[in-house]
């Protein structure tokens, strides 16, 4: 599996996956939907799968002498290590927004959504969402992007919702600022991040199911 995962990253990677982890660096934009850019890292790992389709990867990995589930389990852990690895700068942006800069008046003034554990939660439900809509409904024919379609609708419903919930009365709490509402900040954060798990689970199964019964 370490092999297979290194050919991900050196031969099927498209370098815009890597250039566009930088798209976490969104973080720190005041007054800017931030959670753009967890779509824009999505946005990255969509180009691997465009330029696997193209170079014909797909067929050349199922002749490798590997299970047909391990094709699948590659593409899935390379989009998990650029997901963590987008993750991991948002949240060291975060962490730096809440501390260090949490008296600087562009976040002060900001009238969008605050970065907060619940903007971490967020962006793992976005990054779930990827995996389960469109690389799970990718590998139902392990050719078509149609799905990112799809995806693309459902993550900026779901980045709209994320904008929207902290102006319903009585939610407020969900944008709070820098370590405010800490207790719930965090329990929200661990609710993103137990969907991301099972979103991405389900789609591995889903994926690895729809793959084996593909005659390449």
């Amino acid at each position: 599996m370490k092999a297979l995962l290194q050919k991900e990253i050196r031969l099927s990677a498209s370098v815009l996956s890597y250039i566009f982890i930088v798209a976490a660096v969104m973080t720190l934009i005041p007054g800017y939907p931030v959670l753009c850019g967890a779509f824009f890292v999505t946005l990255g790992i969509f180009h691997s799968f465009q330029n696997a389709r193209e170079a014909n990867d797909i067929v050349y990995s199922a002749l490798l002498p590997i299970a047909k589930t391990d094709v699948v389990k590659g593409k899935y852990l390379f989009s998990v290590m650029i997901e963590a690895a987008a993750f991991f700068i948002m949240a060291l942006l975060t962490l730096l927004r809440m501390t260090v800069l949490s008296d600087a008046h562009p976040y002060i003034a900001n009238a969008l959504m605050n970065t907060n554990p619940f903007f971490l939660g967020m962006a793992l439900v976005i990054f779930g969402l990827f995996n389960l809509i469109f690389i799970g409904g990718f590998f139902k024919t392990a050719y078509k992007l149609s799905p990112f379609v799809t995806y693309i609708i459902a993550a900026f419903l779901t980045i709209g919702a994320a904008e929207a919930v902290h102006h319903i009365p009585g939610l407020g709490a969900f944008n709070a600022f820098g370590f405010e509402q800490f207790p719930l900040q965090m329990s929200l954060l661990l609710g993103g991040l137990a969907l991301y798990i099972l979103l991405t689970g389900v789609s591995y199964k889903i994926a690895c199911a729809r793959f084996e019964k593909i005659d390449l």
